[in-house]
This record gives C-alpha cells, sequence and structure tokens, in this order.
C-alpha cells in the first residue's frame, strides 16, 4: 500500500461526508442559492491567495531543484488557472474587488493552520496539507459528474475540478508526498495522518461557512 492509500483511508469517511453537506448538494443538483455561492467564491477567492503562500514554503523547504520548480509551478497555477474559474463567475455574480478583503474566521483560521505547517515542518507535511482541498476538490467534483452530471450554472465549477487535467496535477502532489516519505518513520507519518485529517476537518468547516454565509 502506497503512503498516500493510507492517508486516504483516514479522511474517506470525512470527505464522503462533504458529498452530503447541503451546500455540495445544491452545487450538485444545480439549486445552491446565487448569494450562497457568492458568498462562497469571495471566501475561497481569499482563501487561496493564502493557498499560494503554502506553496511558497515549499520552495524554501525542498531540497531539489525538481520540487523547487513543481511547488513554484503550483504558486503560479493556484493564482491563475485555479481563480480564473472564480474570476469568471465574480463577473457573472458582480462581485467588486473591495468586497475581497474581509476573510471569515473559518478562512482565517483554516489558512493560518495551513501556514503554520508549511512554516515549521518539511516539504512533505507541506505537501500534504494542500492534498486535503485538491484532493478533496477532485473527489467532489468526479462524485457529482458521476452522480448529476454537470448543473447548469455550476458546470463550470464542476468540469474545472473533475477535468482529467486537474486529477493530472493532483496525482504529481500525490507522488510527491509517496517520494518524499519512502524513509519516513511511524511517528512521521502518523502526523501527517494528523495534518491531513485536521485540513479535511477545516474543508468541512469551509462547506459550513459557505451555507451559512458567515
Amino acid at each position: 500500500m502506497k503512503l498516500t492509500d493510507r492517508l486516504f483511508e483516514k479522511v474517506q469517511q470525512i470527505w464522503e461526508s462533504y458529498n452530503q453537506h447541503e451546500f455540495v448538494r445544491g452545487i450538485a443538483n444545480g439549486t445552491l442559492e446565487k448569494s450562497k455561492f457568492r458568498f462562497y467564491l469571495i471566501q475561497d477567492y481569499l482563501y487561496l491567495l493564502d493557498y499560494a503562500k503554502v506553496f511558497a514554503y515549499g520552495v524554501i523547504k525542498s531540497k531539489s531543484e525538481k520540487n523547487m520548480k513543481f511547488f513554484a509551478d503550483c504558486i503560479q497555477g493556484v493564482i491563475s488557472s485555479e481563480t480564473d474559474i472564480h474570476k469568471n463567475y465574480m463577473k457573472i455574480l458582480d462581485i467588486r474587488e473591495d468586497e475581497l478583503t474581509k476573510p471569515t474566521l473559518t478562512t482565517t483560521s483554516y489558512t493560518k493552520y495551513m501556514i503554520g505547517v508549511a512554516a515549521t515542518e518539511g516539504a512533505a507535511e507541506i505537501a500534504v496539507a494542500v492534498l486535503a482541498c485538491s484532493w478533496s476538490y477532485l473527489f467532489i467534483a468526479r462524485n457529482i459528474v458521476a452522480e448529476h452530471g454537470n448543473p447548469d450554472f455550476y458546470a463550470e465549477w464542476v468540469n474545472g475540478y473533475a477535468s482529467d487535467e486537474y486529477a493530472e496535477a493532483n496525482d504529481v502532489i500525490i507522488d510527491l508526498v509517496n517520494n518524499l516519505c519512502v524513509d519516513y518513520t511511524e511517528e512521521q507519518i502518523l502526523n501527517l495522518e494528523d495534518i491531513l485529517v485536521n485540513c479535511s476537518k477545516y474543508e468541512y468547516m469551509f462547506w459550513d461557512m459557505a451555507w451559512n454565509m458567515r
């Protein structure tokens, strides 16, 4: 069993609960109120800006040029490709730039936790911290496509995270974790599990925040 298979087993139940969350089900069946999605987009955009900073620590903590380049490419991917989806919806929903300034307590707490991991731990721990978001979004989006197809208004969001391109980028992070952790002790692996579980719980809190709009 690969290490990431073990990590997935640790959080699979949490991730499956995302698919039952009112917010995610609303995207899946196309009934989610636009106001809730609008609130989510603002918070997720702010989240992504700090998410990119987590990858920046990966550049600092990497011991090889190859891994440095990988983390640097991830920064570019987050602040260009991934935010492009958000920006398209922002235009449709008339989200102004002056609204992109106030992260909620959940958003702040989640990103501060990841940045704390990035600042104090190594490249492998950083990669695991970002996987909770990256991998679970693929998990959610592909479940939506399999069970519901592509809901009209939310199709761009769903297709972006369910795409082969996104899956391939996520697989690179998974491979990086497995490669970096070949010689990890059981204690180090348990720490990785804690990081992934904590970030996965924050992901659920993020869906809650978006649904309740606070």
